[in-house]
């Protein structure tokens, strides 16, 4: 990186879109967690796909590493620069724009700067709904969902972002751009390059813009708290509202009473609805598109069951708006709460649904057998399998020495995981934090294809080294 290539690429994204003093970097330099602090020689911020290419273009011809970031919100490190101060980020905020809404057709077609809220907002002023929820949806990216193949709440009736992506358009390596905006819900021909963009993390280009599939907004939703008879019951509660509901269950999420207790105690809003503590619960969520009134009764048969065949000892429903975000605060407390008791060390798995139950127990057993002390915090989307299972540091440790095991814990973790025929990535992505283990588990053919395919798409291995592959 150069003086003149800096001037050039000034010249491109203009004064707003450089930054190069270290007050104005520091916010894109460091992830969410803090694990990673980068430095960057500067940010590019292009306004729209031709400067996004033309950035590209410069920075491959000088040889110089990109980092695509979106809202950087991201808990692998994906979106951090390393620490040689050579790289440029390249963060696409400013490319922010709704393209357009199609209500009949149900897409948005839309630049990935947006922020997901923005998104979900668009969807429903056209009466229609955009399913893509997540924690960090006021900041998170449309650009960095889709790159890191986002999860969240709505996975068990939607599917992640890989299934709600109908077209892409991206800036490939050399600065081409490649306009795969297809607004198809069929195209046969030949191989569906998007998905080779999608849970890339910007190894392989950097999306610009996508058509997403919208859906019927739901007129009629139902949130129902339960505390459960135990663990396994989760597993035949999950069964019944599917089965009761027509499938129509958005979420089904699982919270330990520690999970509860740390939310009541260090998020303000958090309580306990219901008269007396229990193991386990589930937060449940069933919605329809016609008009209100046909799912209460639903909900209301499905817990009479649950309760009467001793799967749920108590449970309680939403009456109103209010009440159903007042249930869901108790979930999404969880690692804010976490972060507030001090240090946390986190594993974002997935096994087989069935085995859930299993995996916590075998899991939970062995950590604290390694780690006397330690407060297991196992919790999220039992109803896709995927469970955060998070460590949370005893009182009196000491945060780093307790940080300092981070790797002992995934190994023990993570050999679980795998022997389940589980994920040791169920959302979150690899970025820098998980690509050791990585390697150390993916079968060595699939390791040979996804280093050929960075090969062929980025011979000169400079979009976001270091990371994934």
């Amino acid at each position: 990186m150069t003086d003149d290539l800096l001037d050039r690429l000034e010249a491109v994204v203009g004064t707003a879109g450089l930054l190069a003093d270290a007050e104005r970097m520091a916010p894109y330099l460091e992830e969410e967690r803090g694990l990673y602090h980068g430095r960057a020689r500067a940010v590019i911020r292009p306004a729209d796909t031709a400067q996004t290419a033309e950035v590209v273009r410069l920075c491959a011809a000088a040889g110089v590493a990109i980092v695509p970031q979106g809202g950087n919100t991201g808990l692998c490190g994906g979106a951090a620069p390393d620490g040689t101060g050579s790289q440029v980020v390249l963060s696409l905020q400013r490319m922010n724009r709704l393209r357009s809404v199609d209500p009949l057709n149900f897409t948005m077609t839309l630049e990935a700067g947006v922020i997901l809220a923005t998104a979900q907002q668009a969807a429903e002023a056209a009466d229609c709904l955009f399913p893509l929820s997540l924690g960090a949806e006021g900041s998170c990216q449309i650009g960095g969902n889709i790159a890191t193949n986002a999860g969240g709440s709505g996975v068990l009736r939607y599917g992640n972002t890989r299934d709600l992506v109908l077209g892409l358009e991206v800036v490939l390596p050399d600065g081409r751009v490649w306009n795969g905006l297809r607004a198809l819900r069929k195209d046969n021909t030949g191989y569906d390059l998007k998905q080779l963009f999608i849970g890339s993390e910007g190894t392989l280009g950097v999306i610009t813009a996508a058509v997403v599939k919208l859906f019927p907004r739901p007129r009629d939703v139902q949130t129902a708290f339960c505390g459960l008879a135990g663990l396994d019951s989760a597993l035949a509660l999950l069964a019944r509202a599917r089965a009761a509901t027509g499938d129509q269950l958005t979420a089904f999420e699982l919270v330990p009473r520690i999970g509860l207790e740390l939310g009541c105690a260090q998020v303000p809003g958090v309580a306990d609805p219901l008269s007396a503590p229990h193991d386990w619960y589930a937060l449940m969520e069933i919605s329809s598109s016609r008009p209100e009134g046909s799912l209460q009764e639903a909900m209301e048969g499905l817990l009479a069951a649950a309760i009467e065949e001793g799967e749920v000892a108590d449970a309680v429903m939403a009456a109103s708006l209010d009440q159903a975000q007042a249930l869901w605060r108790i979930r999404e407390s969880v690692p804010e709460a976490q972060k507030r008791e001090g240090g946390s060390i986190k594993h974002d798995v997935s096994v087989p649904n069935a085995s859930v139950p299993e995996f916590i127990r075998r899991a939970t057993a062995a950590v604290e057998t390694a780690l006397p002390g330690v407060r297991v915090v196992p919790f999220g989307h039992v109803g896709d399998g995927n469970i955060h299972f998070n460590l949370s540091q005893p009182p009196a440790a000491d945060k780093q020495a307790f940080i300092g095991e981070w790797q002992r814990m995934n190994r023990i973790v993570h050999d679980i995981v795998v022997a389940m025929g589980g994920s040791i990535s169920a959302e979150h992505g690899i970025g820098k934090l998980k690509k050791d283990e990585l390697c150390h588990y993916k079968a060595p053919v699939e390791l040979e294809m996804m280093s050929k395919i960075k090969a062929a798409l980025d011979p000169q291995g400079i979009m976001n080294p270091g990371k994934v592959v």
